[in-house]
C-alpha cells in the first residue's frame, strides 16, 4: 500500500503494476477524499446523470505552505522525491478530474516557482478537455496568504449545478438540480467541519483493504486506478515544459 502519489515518474509507476502482477500480490494507492461523505454525495449525483451533461468543471486548491514546510525534510520540493503542487499538495484533487468527470482527452498547464526556494512549482494552472466535451480547470497554489484558503470543485451541468468549498470540500455551498432525489435531503448533514485538509476518510479506505484481503470485495483504488491520476500531473508537466497541449493517453 502507498500513498499518493505512487510515484513521481510515469515509468516507476508502471513499473511498480508490473512487478505487483508478476509476484501475484496487490498493490493498493491511498485516495482516502473519495470516501468523505460531501465527495461520496457528488459522485452519486454524477453516476445517476443527475447533472444531464456536464459543460464546465472547476477546481481550486488555495493553500499555503511556508518556505519552512520544504525546508522540515531534504526530499520536500524535489523533483526525484516528491514532485510540486500538482503532484503532492493538490493529488487528491487531481483525482477528482478523471474519478467524477471521466477520461480526458487533453491538457494544457502553466507552472512557475513564485516565491519558494525550491526545485518545483508552487503555482500552476491547468486547462482541461475530457473526451465527454466538458471543459476545466484546475488552479493550485502554495501561496495563499496567510493560510489555507480553499479546496473546492464546482461543476455545471445541463440540469444541476454544484459547489463543494471549505478548506477541502468539506462543505456543500451549492446543491441545485432540475429533478429532485432524496439525496437532496442530505446536503446539510454530510457537511462538516475540518481544520485538516486530510479529511476522514482513512478508515473506510483501510477497511476497503482488508475486505479486498479477504476477498469480499474489489479494490477501489489499485495500481491501475493510481496511474489514472500519476497521468494527469506528469502530463500537465510536459505541457509546461514544452508549452504544447498534451493529449491523453500518454502512450496510445
Amino acid at each position: 500500500m502507498t500513498e499518493k502519489p505512487m510515484a513521481t515518474r510515469w515509468e516507476d509507476g508502471k513499473r511498480m503494476v508490473a512487478a505487483c502482477d508478476a509476484a501475484g500480490v496487490r498493490l493498493f494507492v491511498v485516495k482516502q477524499n473519495r470516501h468523505n461523505a460531501t465527495l461520496q454525495l457528488l459522485k452519486r449525483a454524477v453516476d445517476q446523470r443527475r447533472f444531464g451533461r456536464i459543460y464546465q468543471v472547476a477546481i481550486n486548491v488555495f493553500w499555503q505552505r511556508p518556505q519552512s514546510y520544504y525546508d522540515s525534510a531534504a526530499w520536500r520540493g524535489t523533483w526525484e522525491f516528491d514532485g510540486g503542487a500538482f503532484m503532492n499538495q493538490a493529488s487528491h484533487y487531481v483525482d477528482l478530474i478523471d474519478w467524477l468527470i471521466g477520461p480526458v482527452e487533453s491538457v494544457f498547464a502553466y507552472t512557475a516557482t513564485q516565491a519558494r526556494d525550491i526545485e518545483v512549482e508552487d503555482s500552476g494552472v491547468l486547462a482541461i478537455k475530457w473526451r465527454s466535451g466538458a471543459l476545466g480547470t484546475l488552479n493550485v497554489s502554495m501561496l495563499t496568504y496567510p493560510k489555507n484558503l480553499e479546496g473546492t470543485i464546482t461543476i455545471l451541468g445541463e440540469t444541476g449545478t454544484v459547489r463543494l468549498g471549505g478548506l477541502a470540500v468539506n462543505e456543500i455551498q451549492h446543491w441545485q438540480f432540475a429533478t429532485p432525489s432524496p439525496d437532496d435531503a442530505l446536503i446539510k448533514d454530510v457537511s462538516y467541519q475540518t481544520s485538516s485538509v486530510y479529511g476522514f476518510g482513512h478508515p473506510r479506505y483501510y477497511d476497503n483493504v482488508i475486505q479486498v484481503l479477504r476477498g469480499e470485495a474489489e479494490a477501489e483504488t489499485d495500481g491501475r486506478e493510481g496511474l489514472k491520476s500519476l497521468e494527469v500531473p506528469i502530463a500537465a508537466y510536459l505541457s509546461a515544459r514544452d508549452g504544447r497541449k498534451v493529449s491523453l493517453p500518454l502512450e496510445h
